[in-house]
């Protein structure tokens, strides 16, 4: 069984970077102060989606952040403690999460169609390119 081939999207670059890594998907808004452990990298906020899931290294996927400008210092925290995001995805940035990777210098982008980006596929951010090979369990 051959693999589909793989979809390519032109993003806006908000932090100009490469990385490659599993995508980790959220339909829902992110807050990273409160939401996202940065000692840790555990989204610990109730009844979201990704609760107890990890986001380091994986790539963030998810529509837009929320919450406090805190949530900025949260990304540094991760950035520093070795558990960021590889990489940023939204549908549409906000300040907030922008500033984050920035500071925290962690690739990111958006305007891309995160509905057609699934848990575990392999994305790469090149620049404005992103690639999105599906994973193992999406091939059928």
């Amino acid at each position: 069984m051959t693999s589909p081939a793989p979809l390519t999207f032109t993003a806006r670059v908000i932090k100009a970077g490469v990385a490659e890594g599993e995508a980790l998907v959220s339909a829902d808004p992110i807050g990273f102060l409160g939401g996202v452990d940065g000692q840790t990298g555990i989204v610990t906020e109730r009844d979201h989606p990704l609760a107890g899931t990890c986001v380091a290294g994986k790539v963030l996927v998810f529509p837009t952040g929320k919450g406090s400008t805190v949530g900025s210092y949260v990304l540094y925290q991760l950035a520093a403690e070795g558990l960021a995001p590889a990489a940023i995805i939204n549908a549409e940035s906000e300040p907030i999460v922008a500033v984050g990777a920035i500071i925290a210098e962690i690739p990111m982008v958006d305007q891309v169609p995160i509905g057609a980006i699934r848990t575990g596929d392999r994305v790469c951010i090149e620049g404005a390119t992103v690639t999105v090979s599906r994973g193992a369990d999406h091939t059928r």
